[in-house]
């Protein structure tokens, strides 16, 4: 094994093996190659492409790397010199020749540093233009004569500590969306810190598996609670309010209806969002029954209809549409979304499942455009019974905030991927989840008891928070719970004790705040309270019980406590929270690290590995 330098100063290492056999004719034998790609930190670079040509003998071939970062190409010209190519998004490009016997296969391990490309930019465009060097990174779209990276992420404030004698109530909608974790994943393995607006606590709770039990009874999940010392925090507690609903089987669900909505537009041209998407349609394809019916429409300048709602058996009929598709033209979301809606109420299924889902990087540029014009259209679509979800895909471009809030309001779900692998959790583990209703509208509404808690506040679902009397109005739409799906919540708590981190306020005059009889005498730290409706019923049922104030050592807390908690406080941290306290990202890291038994996946060991990047990148930052 030896290192080789593309060039003096090249931001790109390589390690390449090779075994020199004797000469032999391309005509008789073939080559093999493999190999993978790392970035800076060692991270594995997924879905980038490797070209391999061969001007000689007029050979071309490209494959992209997989979920570990490596890549294998067979039926290469032996004893002929090629060139490869690796590229990503963000990286610099790396070029080199070689020359491939038969026999073992040549190896190249490849490590791609961030790329910046030096650009001129225009400083003034009305009087004489003057011209500067600047430095900027080379993934994201072209503008004025440069890379530039336009990125929407919706800017919230943070739920604020509450005092339960002002404020007993806390009410929100339950949250199954994964996308803001995954899209963290990736700007991470880019070797950036994300924006604070990418950082959606709720969402990256509720990506993980965890390990509590299902349902048994008739309602259609199970609650479960767990209260204990909080970690960045010792002088306050950590309360877990989580829910799980009970997985049904692929070939358990009803037919389904559904119509692929794919962005084919000029911005959809890059490794990670038109084929990538194709890749991940195929997963979901593969799984697909003669009962169930797929359509396939596309939008760029305009709609098109590509393929007519057609049997899930005719499996080589959809994925040939599917294959067909290419890039080019604006981005008319809207005309798309309608197309969308009308194929699918064409072939209805009253007792199945009507779902639209969209494939797009959200940047929706012609027609109806704005996120207030796109949600009411969503809002009249969704009364047809289709519902819509969102697959986010791409960089540079990504309009994060408009893909969530079109998810929402279509009583869907917003997964964002940025890997194969990523593409089989959200649509081959999960997809039961995604295509089956089973409890729709689901509110949570916790009573504080004044007696217990000084103050509280809701970790995160800023952009899910529900008025109190919101709770009880059957009309007011909330999330939907899949089969199998899992929605974890967490209350940071300051108990009576402690100092008071509510905002201080006069004696009220007309109305006594002080706990009454039963929550100075109760042992009871809240009440929960949960609201849902089946999925063909207009009338939502109640559930409730109290939780005890009743804390326990954090070390001493479930695996899937601590867990948990290690993301809300690397979460915090990561949006710059006021709240963090003593938190930190390497409290954060050792934390999870000590909560890895129940690991189905390896997704949690995962971030235990994405907090040593990021704690990397800030201490970078820091420099």
């Amino acid at each position: 094994m030896r290192s080789l330098y593309a060039c003096p100063g090249a931001c790109v290492r390589v390690s390449l093996l090779l075994l020199n056999c004797a000469p032999i004719l391309f005509s008789q034998q073939t080559a093999s190659l493999s190999g993978s790609l790392t970035d800076p930190t060692g991270a594995s670079i997924v879905n980038a492409k490797i070209e391999v040509s061969c001007p000689v003998v007029g050979f071309n071939t490209s494959v992209v790397t997989d979920p570990n970062g490596r890549f294998t190409m067979i039926g290469l010209p032996a004893q002929v010199v090629c060139s490869i190519t690796a590229s990503s998004p963000g990286f610099r490009t790396f070029t080199t020749q070689f020359t491939p016997h038969s026999g073992q296969p040549t190896r190249f391990d490849i490590r791609l540093d961030l790329g910046f490309l030096t650009e001129t930019v225009e400083v003034s465009a009305s009087r004489s233009v003057t011209q500067r060097q600047a430095r900027v990174p080379a993934s994201g779209i072209r503008i004025r004569g440069m890379n530039w990276n336009t990125e929407q992420y919706d800017h919230f404030v943070e739920n604020p500590f509450a005092s339960p004698r002002i404020q007993p109530l806390s009410t929100f909608s339950a949250d199954v969306d994964t996308a803001s974790y995954s899209n963290i994943r990736r700007v991470l393995r880019e070797g950036r810190l994300p924006p604070p607006g990418a950082v959606r606590i709720e969402e990256m709770l509720n990506y993980f598996p965890y390990n509590q039990p299902g349902p048994e009874g008739d309602d259609p999940f199970a609650f479960q609670t767990e209260l204990a010392q909080c970690p960045w925090n010792a002088s306050n507690w950590l309360l877990r309010v989580a829910i799980r609903t009970k997985p049904v089987a692929m070939e358990n669900l009803p037919p389904s209806n559904l119509v692929f909505l794919i962005d084919v537009s000029g911005s959809m041209d890059m490794p990670s969002k038109l084929p990538l998407i194709k890749q991940s349609m195929r997963l979901l394809v593969e799984q697909l029954r003669e009962q169930d019916r797929v359509a396939v429409a596309v939008y760029a300048g305009a709609a098109g209809r590509v393929l007519d709602p057609t049997p899930g058996s005719d499996k080589r009929r959809i994925l040939d549409a599917i294959e067909s598709l290419r890039p080019g033209g604006s981005t008319n979301g809207a005309q798309g979304i309608r197309l969308a809606y009308q194929l699918a109420r064409q072939s209805l299924l009253p007792k199945g499942n009507n779902r639209v889902i969209l494939a797009t990087d959200g940047d929706f540029n012609v027609g109806v455009s704005s996120d207030d014009e796109l949600v009411r259209l969503i809002e009249q679509e969704r009364e047809s019974g289709v519902s819509l979800s969102v697959l986010g895909f791409g960089m540079g471009n990504l309009k994060d905030s408009k893909m969530e809030k079109l998810a929402d309001h279509g009583n869907g779900n917003y997964a964002y991927i940025d890997t194969l692998r990523e593409a089989r959790k959200v649509l081959v583990e999960q997809m039961a989840g995604t295509l089956l209703t089973v409890a729709k509208d689901v509110k949570f509404q916790l009573e504080f008891n004044p007696a217990a808690v000084r103050s509280y506040r809701l970790i995160g679902y800023e952009n899910r928070v529900l008025r109190p009397e919101e709770f009880n109005d059957d009309k007011k739409d909330a999330g939907d719970l899949g089969a199998g799906h899992q929605t974890t919540a967490l209350y940071e708590i300051a108990p009576i004790a402690s100092a008071d981190l509510a905002s201080p306020v006069d004696k009220l005059r007309y109305q006594d705040t002080k706990p009454n009889r039963r929550g100075k005498s109760s042992s009871e730290l809240c009440f929960v309270k949960v609201r849902y409706k089946h999925p063909q019923s207009a009338t939502s049922r109640l559930l409730k019980w109290p939780v005890l104030a009743a804390p326990g050592k954090f070390q001493e807390a479930s695996a899937d406590f601590r867990f948990a908690a290690a993301v809300a406080e690397a979460g915090q941290v990561l949006r710059n929270s006021k709240f963090t306290a003593d938190g930190s990202l390497e409290h954060a890291r050792k934390a999870a690290q000590s909560a890895l038994a129940h690991d189905p996946g390896g997704y949690r060991a995962e971030f235990v590995q994405l907090l040593e990047n990021a704690i990397a990148l800030s201490a970078v930052a820091l420099k």
